[in-house]
């Protein structure tokens, strides 16, 4: 699979137009979104060069035109089962805090306008992957599980190790 390189507007005067703006993944059995502000980019799956002693969703690193983005994967975090990357498997490129990195999805679906009105509060329950969740969009008669990036990203196990809490 080539390249899509979609490459999102990350500045500032599109913040507003881009506000309800999710891009929509699929993952397991589950259509998931993320704001699209924090997306720069979406790539194929590349070759992921291995780095020893990080948390096991972390895949490693990818060179991305010369800069090194460390990459997630988000079956991993959530608990799924793994499985085989194929040609859908898509890297979505994120930026937190100017801080580049890349999640593994099984496949982008779309990029949805989600308002506001159109989205509950996520269910409570005490799983750990729970926390990630931002909210539930509905679409039509579909619901979208709306993810907090900074959640992923950012490690409360990392900061009870005196790591200031951030995973990259």
């Amino acid at each position: 699979m080539s390249n899509l390189n979609l490459n999102f507007s990350g500045d500032t005067d599109s913040e507003d137009s881009q506000k309800g703006m999710y891009l929509t993944f699929h993952l397991a059995k589950e259509d998931y979104g993320i704001e699209i502000r924090y997306v720069t980019e979406i790539i194929g799956i590349q070759k992921i060069t291995d780095v020893p002693d990080m948390p096991a969703f972390v895949k490693g690193v990818i060179n991305l035109r010369g800069k090194v983005v460390p990459v997630m994967d988000v079956r991993t975090r959530f608990g799924l089962p793994a499985r085989d990357y194929d040609d859908r498997t898509c890297i979505i490129v994120v930026n937190i805090d100017d801080k580049e990195v890349g999640l593994v999805v099984d496949k982008v679906n779309e990029v949805a306008d989600i308002p506001d009105q159109q989205i509950e509060p996520p269910p409570r329950t005490n799983r750990e992957s729970t926390r990630y969740i931002q909210g539930m969009g509905k679409i039509g008669n579909e619901v979208k599980i709306l993810l907090d990036v900074q959640k992923l990203l950012y490690s409360d196990e990392l900061a009870m190790l005196g790591g200031g809490g951030e995973l990259f």
